[in-house]
């Protein structure tokens, strides 16, 4: 008998994006760590490159558009750098103005690359999900800046 490994797709970066509404360079890459199916449960792995953070960041602000209909669990996010989990003073999640607030502990230095880890997500409908990041900069003057954009594609598989 020989065993064949299964292989496993899982969604990653939008890939190519020809008719956003989002200028090219401020498109974020992600990782749908189960599939990005509708209605099922999955893990974004939400990535922001160092050149996107050049004050560095105390709070992440996520929105999402009307009609995302997934499902957060505040208590399983993490916020990762290549070195270290940050620690996480507190995380809000608005479902009426739709927007997930983290806030660090400790300021993500500048020029860092990020990763906001979001674990046990209910995945929206099929669907095309545009998730705008915000930081609030850690410089001198806490200042809230847009990072980009995720395009996330929940497709049934």
């Amino acid at each position: 008998l020989t065993a064949l490994p299964s292989i496993v797709w899982a969604d990653g970066n939008p890939g190519l994006t020809v008719f956003s509404g989002v200028d090219r360079k401020d498109i974020l890459d992600y990782f749908l760590q189960y599939g990005g199916r509708p209605g099922q449960w999955d893990r974004y792995k939400l990535y922001i490159p160092p050149k996107k953070v050049p004050q560095g960041a105390s709070t992440f602000f996520i929105s999402y558009p009307d009609y995302f209909n997934g499902d957060f669990d505040t208590k399983s996010v993490e916020v990762r750098t290549k070195k270290e989990k940050l620690p996480i003073k507190e995380i809000n999640w608005d479902k009426q103005s739709r927007i997930l607030e983290i806030n660090l502990e400790k300021p993500l230095p500048p020029n860092t690359r990020a990763e906001i880890v979001l674990s046990n997500v209910r995945n929206p409908n099929l669907g095309t999900y545009y998730l705008v990041c915000d930081v609030l900069a850690s410089g001198d003057i806490p200042v809230r800046l847009y990072v980009g954009t995720w395009i996330l594609s929940i497709e049934q598989q």
